[in-house]
């Protein structure tokens, strides 16, 4: 053999890949139980900057918590809908009604929710970054 280093490996690296998966569930855990939280507070904000009429829009808010391969995704859910509509969109962006007026869309969801997707960066990037 030439000069230079040589490195000869036996047996296979299924313990490294092991630690390594297990590292990985760990940290989806953790991420699990911090986006539960965003997403409890997520909820209230929105519940809380919801106009209300009747308040059913309002108490109809929740989240979802998926988790696939590679990625975890949090989404922010109302279950009032009404023919088909979804009167939280109707309320953020306006409409028209049925006699040729429009009513004009309240920006509530944006303001509600921006602080919420910071909180949740800046808690995710110390989970990564080990803080």
């Amino acid at each position: 053999m030439g000069s230079g280093i040589y490195l000869e490996v036996k047996g296979d690296f299924s313990k490294t890949y092991k630690s390594l998966k297990d590292l990985s569930l760990f940290s989806t855990y953790k991420l699990m139980g911090i986006l539960e939280k965003y997403g409890e507070e997520g909820v209230r904000a929105l519940q809380s900057t919801t106009p209300k009429d009747s308040g059913l829009t309002a108490s109809s808010w929740s989240y979802d918590i998926e988790v696939e391969k590679d990625l975890i995704t949090i989404s922010w859910n109302n279950s009032n809908i009404n023919d088909g509509v979804p009167i939280a969109v109707l309320i953020q962006y306006g409409h028209g009604t049925g006699t040729g007026g429009y009513v004009e869309g309240v920006d509530y969801i944006n303001p509600a929710m921006h602080p919420i997707f910071k909180q949740i960066a800046d808690s995710a990037w110390k989970e990564v970054r080990g803080l």
